[in-house]
């Protein structure tokens, strides 16, 4: 019986090591027809917007009527969560990458460019001598490694603990030689480094899909391919696409250069003001500041040819409506101004989604209600859906053009004068909730600015003139 004890011992310990690893190994995906679908997308600057990317694979499960389960890895190990079973989708990712996936039609192009701090280049030779930098095992790798079979001298180095995002402001403030970003990523950051250069294509655009394993389902994949080819078709895309990134590259060098040096020698004096009308009327404070910084430029005393006035430039109808006897008293402007904006969101169909009613209100204060309205109808005559700010817009310019405004109940209008106010104020409030989050706004603990200042000492700070 002895000479059994080692036996069992080790019947036992191999036992208890199967038993371990049963537990240590993660439970075999369910099948998404059962209700969960897994999706990863690389994460947030390592590929596409996770953003952009989030909102369009929610629209595909509610579609598929299924729960979303979203996880953001790097690519790396995105494909082998897909590969191991760990996910169903592979969102936004570039076709030519991982040639082993099985890929849904394109639906976005982004092109890789190289950007570094001297003079633009013309050749990919003239990139020898760079140090370039990339984010390790980034698409912006790949682009280099693609390159590399015909440019023997092409270097780099890939960097662990960076994003594209990040090494490329480390361009933009001359901390790094050169490094490789997508054009979506270089117009972004061009807002706040106007000087940045566009920088040079490394290879063709492009395509991006979502991706299945090589033995994926291919009921998935004729899934995936009938919603994007939809979306594609019903300008469902076109209107995310336009949501994230349709109003960058608004703004000139001067423009932004201009507005992220007024949010340190301005802003502070009235940022209380704003955060008091974002509390009493439920909008972004940020949005409410920028707004105010298209209408006047943050100035008080801001006056212009059609007698609107004031930081938030109400006219005589719109401040007698909202109680206001002195529009030249920045508080009550602001805090005006906040209320009319609420008012104007609230006269919106509630089936239209909040940040397309935000969009819409803009333009209302712009142009007035009516003619927003006006524009919507116009929209829904050309088959275009009148609850989306991307399809209004493309439609709004036309108020101002015959027969089109003979059309309407209330007129003429400079619609395309809204647009321009509305995809401004937008990159405005872009601007604010980065630098936000940077931790670069501060309020100040002074006084207002006394009247006049503007008028004495607005040259000296690079103010720009009020918008007339």
């Amino acid at each position: 019986m002895r000479s059994l004890l080692p036996l069992r011992l080790a019947v036992l310990i191999g036992l208890c090591a199967w038993l371990a690893l049963k537990v240590m190994q993660p439970a075999p995906l369910p099948d998404w027809r059962l209700g969960e679908l897994v999706m990863v997308v690389p994460s947030e600057d390592m590929e596409t917007d996770f953003a952009f990317e989030s909102d369009l694979a929610t629209l595909f499960a509610q579609q598929m009527k299924v729960k979303l389960k979203l996880i953001s890895l790097t690519p790396h190990a995105a494909v082998n969560a897909l590969t191991t079973g760990k996910a169903h989708i592979i969102a936004g990712f570039r076709t030519r990458s991982h040639p082993s996936l099985r890929y849904s039609i394109a639906y976005q192009t982004l092109d890789e460019r190289a950007v570094c701090i001297d003079t633009p280049h013309k050749n990919i030779e003239d990139l020898y001598l760079h140090h370039i930098q990339v984010a390790m095992d980034s698409p912006q790798e790949g682009s280099l490694r693609e390159l590399r079979s015909t440019h023997d001298d092409l270097d780099w180095l890939p960097v662990k603990t960076q994003s594209p995002a990040q090494l490329l402001q480390a361009v933009a403030e001359e901390q790094l030689d050169c490094t490789v970003a997508n054009n979506e990523q270089i117009a972004s950051l061009r807002n706040f480094y106007p000087d940045l250069a566009s920088g040079l294509s490394l290879n063709a655009p492009s395509d991006i899909a979502w991706a299945i394993s090589a033995d994926g389902d291919e009921a998935l994949l004729d899934e995936m391919n009938v919603f994007l080819a939809r979306t594609l078709q019903d300008n469902t895309l076109h209107q995310l696409l336009d949501s994230h990134y349709g109003h960058n590259e608004r703004l000139g060098a001067v423009d932004s250069a201009t507005f992220i040096a007024n949010t340190d020698t301005l802003l502070p004096h009235y940022q209380s003001w704003f955060e008091q009308a974002g509390a009493e009327t439920g909008l972004d404070w940020r949005l409410i500041a920028a707004l105010a910084y298209r209408e006047s430029r943050w100035d008080p005393n801001a006056t212009s040819f059609t007698h609107v006035r004031g930081m938030m430039m109400l006219t005589e109808d719109t401040a007698d409506r909202m109680g206001v006897e002195n529009r030249l008293d920045a508080r009550t402007s602001i805090l005006a101004g906040a209320r009319y904006l609420q008012m104007l969101k609230s006269q919106l169909p509630k089936r239209i989604n909040e940040e397309e009613r935000q969009w819409m209100a803009l333009a209302a204060y712009n142009q007035g209600m009516g003619h927003l309205e006006d524009a919507r109808i116009l929209t829904a005559q050309s088959n275009l859906n009148p609850d989306v700010w991307a399809d209004v817009k493309s439609v709004m310019p036309a108020l101002s053009r015959s027969p089109y405004f003979e059309q309407t109940k209330h007129g003429r209008a400079r619609g395309g004068e809204a647009v321009i106010h509305v995809e401004t104020v937008r990159l405005y409030y872009d601007m604010l909730k980065r630098l936000d989050t940077q931790g670069e706004l501060h309020t100040s603990t002074l006084p207002a600015l006394p009247s006049g200042f503007f008028r004495h000492l607005g040259g000296k700070l690079g103010l720009t003139a009020p918008r007339p």
